[in-house]
């Protein structure tokens, strides 16, 4: 304990960058625990402090100073408080320095126990600072090794881990490899702070345009929304604050230099690019692009869309295995229900034709429904006397007749319209594909 410890603690401090005065107390903890263990564990009249002259850790025992002693480690009669300090008086309180080298081996070793727990203990709770606030950042580090639990990440000071969970399908790292991720969660744990990082979150999608697209640094550019399937496809949309730029352009850069940037970054991932509108039929046509939308039917109640698409169109919109409309929904929140033109005119001649089916309904009655949006026999048998009662020429009386008698076509099963059935996206013979949203 002797010497410039002072020094030490600087240098210890520079090398494992733990703040000098944690590391200073934790030493002085330690000492304080090894000669309590030597002076009696409930000992609480023992001060340990740093001698500013020396650099030496001074270890003082309190005693009061009484005439006679019933606890020699607590007490001292005045005349041995005498010779240690001629001016001391019956009720002083007499500090007596101990010898830190005495307190034998077991001490010492205590002493340096307690010291390197308290250096890691530090240390962990530096790294946990530094790390803590980069959630939500992206970080780079190597591969160091795989376990059950994931790849563990040397990120230098520490490691991290990015579970199988958060790993993009077909990616394979070996160890040493260099990788990047998105710092998802910083958690504290007993032994050091756990870093999880994923490739797969669409914030990491998010924060390589941040960093690839300027425009996004300085505000001018936003991103609106994110859909993805890590490894195989993305949408993201995208708005500009400025009409002198053109967010798609911004983020597909110079020969499409940025977005390469990130495709590469993804491994191959195809990302789509498209321009965010707060018209939701817009944005949704925007959505499944590059398909062509002939005519789009809105169902605001119900957040949906039923989006009718060219013949040829049809496999374009649904994409392979339904993905490029289970990205569009996801992207845009609306539940999306793609029909191909001659599927959509079949369905109209169907409905309109279970309208005629309807005792007491003639063409010209149908006609009116069906552009009251009363489209099918079925439509009409869940509607109310008030809703019809808006249709032109309708009494209530004939009002009451049409949905009783529509009520008894679909329960008597002669109005062979039912509601359209939905394909499987794959199933594009099927020629429709419905995707919702919370779904997709």
């Amino acid at each position: 304990m002797v010497g410039d410890l002072r020094r030490l603690i600087d240098q210890v401090s520079r090398d494992k960058g733990i703040d000098k005065d944690l590391l200073l107390n934790t030493i002085m903890d330690a000492v304080r625990s090894a000669a309590k263990k030597k002076y009696g564990a409930k000992q609480d009249n023992i001060e340990v402090s740093l001698a500013e002259d020396t650099g030496e850790i001074e270890v003082f025992q309190f005693k009061e100073v009484v005439e006679e002693v019933t606890d020699p480690y607590r007490h001292i009669t005045l005349e041995e408080a005498r010779k240690l300090d001629p001016d001391s008086e019956l009720g002083d309180s007499l500090g007596i320095k101990l010898d830190a080298s005495s307190f034998g081996r077991i001490a010492a070793q205590s002493a340096k126990q307690v010291i390197i727990q308290g250096m890691r203990d530090a240390e962990r709770d530096l790294v946990f600072e530094d790390y803590k606030d980069r959630e939500g950042e992206i970080i780079n580090g190597i591969v160091q090794r795989q376990d059950k639990t994931g790849i563990i990440v040397n990120l230098g000071r520490t490691e991290a881990l990015v579970p199988y969970g958060e790993q993009a399908p077909r990616e394979i790292y070996r160890q040493g490899d260099r990788i990047r991720a998105y710092v998802l969660e910083v958690k504290r744990h007993a032994k050091g702070p756990q870093i999880i990082l994923s490739r797969v979150a669409e914030n990491f999608l998010t924060a390589l345009f941040e960093a690839e697209v300027p425009e996004i640094q300085e505000g001018i550019v936003s991103i609106m929304a994110v859909a993805r399937e890590p490894g195989s496809r993305a949408k993201i949309a995208v708005a500009s604050k400025d009409s002198d730029v053109d967010p798609v352009g911004a983020c597909v850069g110079m020969k499409g230099s940025r977005v390469q940037n990130i495709v590469q970054e993804l491994r191959g991932e195809k990302i789509d690019i498209v321009p965010w509108n707060p018209d939701p039929a817009k944005f949704v046509t925007q959505a499944l692009a590059p398909a062509e939308v002939s005519r789009i039917i809105i169902d605001e109640d119900n957040q949906s869309m039923e989006i009718i698409v060219p013949d040829d169109q049809l496999s374009l919109a649904i994409g392979k295995r339904g993905q490029n409309v289970r990205l569009a929904a996801r992207l845009t929140g609306w539940k999306i229900d793609v029909k191909s033109e001659s599927k959509y005119s079949k369905s109209m001649k169907e409905g309109y034709l279970s309208l005629l089916k309807i005792p007491g309904v003639g063409e010209m009655t149908a006609s009116a429904l069906y552009e009251a949006g009363f489209t099918s026999a079925r439509d009409v048998a869940g509607a109310t006397v008030a809703d019809l009662l808006n249709i032109s020429g309708l009494t209530e009386k004939k009002a009451l007749q049409i949905l009783a008698s529509a009520q008894g076509v679909l329960g008597s099963g002669e109005e062979n319209i039912a509601s359209p059935p939905v394909a499987e996206p794959e199933s594009q013979e099927a020629g429709e594909a419905v995707l919702d949203a919370d779904q997709a």
